[in-house]
């Protein structure tokens, strides 16, 4: 296998089924082994009001307690999982949807209730690349929804940037991965208000400056610590695009935000 493509898609596509739709048939026309990781969206938030269920976030991170921990796994492996396997199979792509808990394929810890206890949420711990790639050596396109298990019969909430990361790296020694991290946005933003200020290429050096100036902030921090930790791990490239602009981006052919490794990086 010469090289694989690892997508996430999140963000409000997720939750708008025209922007997921055209992402999907856009993903399909992606020739070669792919692999695509998916966020929740707000659907388990709305699910969990409709049932009575409070959702608690801290820092924008949900906290997922035993009821919490049902409904994700309800909604994330099942219903916004399988949504996304049938819009590919609608598209000719044989799609299989699976969590980590499948064929071993991520497993991950219990994060420590210290200093903040965000309950049954799961540190990835390793990615069992050998079932993947069986998988992507029989012809299937795995869709994995984020959630892992701890290897003892509980499942964990897990972020899908950092599942996304995991498995790009894990794949790696395999073959020339390509990650890319797709949402409503066309990059890396100068000015979160602003499509048009994408930075194009994004050293690590300069990274470290816009968090000190607060350019970059909130949600994309850990979306780019992912992104970076993977490039200093194996992956070929690493890309921030817009959801419809994912195959001409990894063809150089739209703005996206491409990372690239700097001195302080590999320190």
């Amino acid at each position: 296998m010469e090289r694989v493509a690892v997508v996430k898609i999140g963000g409000n596509i997720i939750d708008e089924p025209a922007a997921l739709d055209a992402f999907l048939q856009d993903f399909s026309a992606f020739e070669g082994p792919r692999v695509l990781v998916h966020g929740g969206g707000k659907i388990a938030t709305d699910i969990s009001k409709r049932l009575g269920i409070e959702s608690t976030m801290i820092s924008g991170r949900r906290v997922t307690d035993a009821a919490m921990l049902e409904i994700v796994t309800m909604v994330y492996g099942g219903l916004v999982n399988k949504r996304i396997v049938a819009g590919l199979q609608a598209h000719g792509s044989n799609a299989i949807g699976l969590t980590g808990a499948d064929a071993d394929i991520i497993r991950a810890r219990k994060r420590p209730a210290e200093p903040v206890d965000y309950g049954f949420v799961g540190d990835v711990e390793r990615v069992h690349a050998d079932a993947l790639l069986a998988l992507l050596r029989s012809g299937f396109v795995p869709v994995i929804a984020p959630l892992t298990h701890d290897g003892a019969g509980s499942m964990l909430n897990t972020n899908a940037d950092t599942m996304a990361s995991a498995l790009a790296v894990a794949l790696a020694p395999h073959a020339a991965v390509d990650l890319v991290y797709c949402f409503e946005k066309r990059g890396v933003l100068a000015d979160i208000n602003d499509d048009a200020s994408c930075i194009p290429l994004l050293p690590y050096e300069l990274y470290e400056q816009l968090k000190q100036q607060h350019v970059v902030a909130g949600g994309m921090l850990p979306k780019i610590d992912n992104a970076f930790a993977a490039l200093h791990s194996g992956v070929r490239r690493v890309f921030i695009a817009h959801a419809q602009h994912f195959r001409a981006a990894l063809a150089g052919e739209a703005c996206a935000t491409v990372l690239t490794t700097g001195s302080k990086a590999e320190k």
